[in-house]
C-alpha cells in the first residue's frame, strides 16, 4: 500500500480496548464465515512518544511471534514544525505503550562523527519470527567525515540498515563502505566499493543477523544482491564483513545465465528466501531460492522456477511470472505467481495526496495516466520446503477475486535531494502482498500452514476498476479449498474493527477505504494489518490486530 494514502486517515489507543462483535466478514465473498475481534495497536488518537502531535499515517506492520508488533509512521507536520516521522513498537501480549525505536530526533549510531539524526525510515520494519530484533533502512544526512589520501576532507554514510539485537540500535549496514576504517561494511569481493542503496526491507532472523538487498556500482555497471551479516554485541555489530548470497555476477542456478535482478529477501531459522530472474519485466528464467546463511555463496535450492508447472491448473500451464514479497517462516513460502499470456490493460492514475515532489513529479511524467498490463491469470501460492509441494491458496479470476497486484507510485524524485522511499528512482511499482503462518497451531512440524493475503474484485472499464472490492483474506490449508474467509474489506463497517471510527460532527459510522498487510504480519496466530475508514468528510486509521477464531485453527 501507498505510504501515503494513509495520510489524514486513523484512532484512540485504549490499552485494553477489544472489540468483538458477530458478523464481522459475515458480507464477505467467501464460503466460510468467522467472527474476528480486533485489538488496536495504534491510531490517530494516539500521541506520538515525546511529541504534543497524534499520529496519522501507518506503514504495514510487522509482528513477532511474541506480538511485539514494529510500524513506520508519521505525523501532520501543523504549526510545530516538520512532520514526526519514526519507527515505533508495541507489545501486545501485554498492551505496553507505544514506543519509539527511532525518529527524526535519534542520533544515527556510531559510526557518527557529525552528530547526524535520522531523516526517513526509507521502508516498513521487520522484525524477527522468535526475538525481538527489528531492522530498518533508513535515510539521514552524512555521518562520516575523514580524510582522503591527497588531504582533502570528504564525507559518506547517507542510508543504512539499523537494527536492536542487543536492545540498543546498531549500525547493520551502510553505505560507508568507502571509508578505510569500515571496510566490512564494503560490497563482498571489492576493495573500497559502496553499497549504493539497500532497497525495500531488511529481513532478520536470529540470533544477531540481518539479511537486505544491495544495489552497488563497479566501473561504470550498476549490479544488485542478496547478503547477509552476522552481528556481535560491539559498535557496527563487530567488524564481521556483509557476506554475498548471491548477486548478478552469477549465474542462475542450472543455466549458463547471469541473474538480472534479485528481490529483498525474507529470512527465519537462518535461511533466507528470495526471488532472482533474469529480466525483472519480463523473466524467462530464474525462482524462488532457499539459501542456508552459512559461508558465502551458499548452495541455493530452487523452491520454484519460471516456467515450473502451475499446481491445480491442466499440462501446459506454467509459471512466467513470480512476486518479489515473499513471506516465510522457517518452513512455509507464500509468494504471488502469474501463468498464461492473456492480459488486462489497467490506466494508472497519480495519486491525489502525499508527498508534493512526488505528486508534481507523477504528474509531470504521466499527465495522462500510466498505461500497464496485468497477467489475467494469478494466483496466491505456498510452498512447503519440508514436503517440496507447492499449494494454491487462491486464484483470479474466479468468483472470488479478479486481481492480487496492487500499484504505487513511489521513490526518490530527481532534483529534491531526498528520498521518500528507498533511494531507487521514482516510478510506478506492482507489488502483491501475502502472509503465511505454521505456527498457528504451535508447531511447525506439520503441513498445516494459514495464509492471509491482499485480493481485489471488480470489473476494468476503459482501464480503471469500477466499483472494486478490496479484502484480506484468510485461507488454511494444505488442502485447496479448506476454509477460506473475509477478513476485511473496503465499504464495511469500520467500527467493527475499531469503536471510534466514527465522523466526530455526526457520529455517522465511517466505512473501511483501504488495508494493509505485509510478509512478516502473520506470526503464530495472530495478524497484524492496516486499516483505513474515510467519507468525504471525516478519516480515521490505524494499525490493528486480531487472532485466528478458534474454529479456524
Amino acid at each position: 500500500m501507498n505510504w501515503n494514502r494513509l495520510r489524514g486517515l486513523a484512532m484512540v489507543l485504549g490499552a485494553s480496548t477489544l472489540i468483538s462483535g458477530v458478523g464481522r466478514g459475515a458480507d464477505l465473498d467467501a464460503p466460510v464465515k468467522f467472527t474476528f475481534d480486533w485489538q488496536v495497536v495504534v491510531n490517530n488518537g494516539v500521541t506520538v512518544p515525546g511529541d504534543t502531535r497524534t499520529f496519522n499515517s501507518y506503514s504495514q506492520p510487522s509482528m513477532n511471534i511474541n506480538r511485539l508488533v514494529v510500524f513506520r509512521a508519521r505525523t501532520k507536520g501543523g504549526t510545530t514544525g516538520e512532520p514526526a516521522h519514526g519507527i515505533f513498537a508495541r507489545d501486545m501480549s501485554v498492551r505496553t505503550p507505544v514506543n519509539t525505536i527511532f525518529d527524526r530526533n535519534t542520533a544515527v549510531p556510531y559510526p557518527n562523527n557529525l552528530s547526524s539524526t535520522f531523516v526517513e525510515p526509507a521502508a516498513f520494519p521487520r522484525i524477527a519470527i522468535g526475538s525481538n530484533m527489528m531492522a530498518s533502512s533508513a535515510n539521514h544526512q552524512p555521518v562520516w567525515e575523514y580524510q582522503l589520501s591527497d588531504g582533502t576532507d570528504s564525507r559518506a554514510g547517507t542510508s543504512g540498515i539499523y537494527t536492536n539485537p542487543f536492545g540498543y540500535l546498531l549500525t547493520g549496514a551502510s553505505k560507508l563502505g568507502v571509508v578505510p576504517a569500515f571496510s566490512f561494511f564494503e560490497v563482498p569481493g571489492t576493495v573500497g566499493i559502496p553499497f549504493d542503496v539497500f532497497p525495500g526491507s531488511p529481513a532478520v532472523t536470529g540470533p544477531a543477523t540481518i539479511v537486505f538487498k544491495g544495489n552497488f556500482t563497479l566501473d561504470g555497471v550498476g549490479y544488485t544482491g542478496v547478503y547477509y551479516r552476522d552481528l556481535i554485541n560491539a559498535p557496527t555489530g563487530g567488524f564481521g564483513p556483509v557476506v554475498l548470497i548471491a548477486d548478478t555476477t552469477m549465474n542462475i542456478p542450472g543455466t549458463s545465465t547471469l541473474f538480472g535482478s534479485t528481490a529483498p529477501p525474507s529470512a527465519a531459522g537462518r535461511q533466507a528466501v528470495f526471488t532472482g530472474l533474469d529480466n525483472e519485466d519480463n523473466p524467462t528464467m530464474g525462482g524462488i531460492y532457499l539459501a542456508p546463511l552459512t559461508g558465502t555463496r551458499p548452495s541455493l535450492t530452487t523452491l520454484v522456477n519460471i516456467g515450473g508447472a502451475v499446481p491445480g491448473e491442466a499440462a501446459g500451464a506454467l509459471f512466467t511470472r513470480l512476486g518479489e514479497g515473499l513471506s516465510f517462516d522457517g518452513r512455509f513460502v507464500g509468494f504471488w505467481g502469474a501463468w498464461g499470456s492473456e492480459t488486462k490493460t489497467l490506466i494508472l492514475k497519480c495519486p491525489t495526496d502525499g508527498d508534493k515532489d512526488l505528486l508534481a513529479y507523477c504528474n509531470q511524467q504521466y499527465p495522462n495516466g500510466f498505461v500497464t498490463t496485468v497477467p489475467l491469470h494469478q494466483g496466491i501460492f505456498v510452498h512447503d520446503t519440508a514436503t517440496h509441494t507447492t499449494y494454491t491458496v487462491a486464484k483470479a479470476p474466479n468468483v472470488n477475486f479478479d486481481d492480487f497486484v496492487y500499484w504505487n507510485f513511489s521513490g526518490f524524485v530527481p532534483g529534491t535531494g531526498g528520498s521518500t522511499e528507498d533511494g531507487e528512482p521514482a516510478r510506478w511499482r506492482s507489488a502483491s502482498f501475502v502472509a503465511v503462518s505454521g505456527w498457528v497451531d504451535g508447531k511447525i512440524t506439520d503441513p498445516t500452514f494459514h495464509t492471509a493475503f491482499k485480493a481485489r474484485k471488480g470489473p476494468v472499464v476503459n482501464g480503471e476498476y469500477v466499483n472494486a472490492v478490496d479484502g484480506i483474506y484468510l485461507r488454511k490449508g494444505p488442502a485447496t479449498l479448506q476454509l477460506l474467509t473475509g477478513v476485511v474489506k473496503t465499504g464495511m463497517d469500520g467500527t467493527l474493527i475499531d469503536l471510534s471510527a466514527v465522523d466526530p460532527l455526526t457520529q455517522a459510522h465511517l466505512p473501511v477505504t483501504a488495508m494493509g498487510i505485509e510478509r512478516d504480519g502473520f506470526r503464530g496466530k495472530s495478524l497484524a494489518i492496516t486499516v483505513s475508514m474515510a467519507t468525504e468528510a471525516a478519516g480515521w486509521a490505524g494499525v490493528y490486530l486480531t487472532v485466528v477464531p478458534a474454529a479456524m485453527q
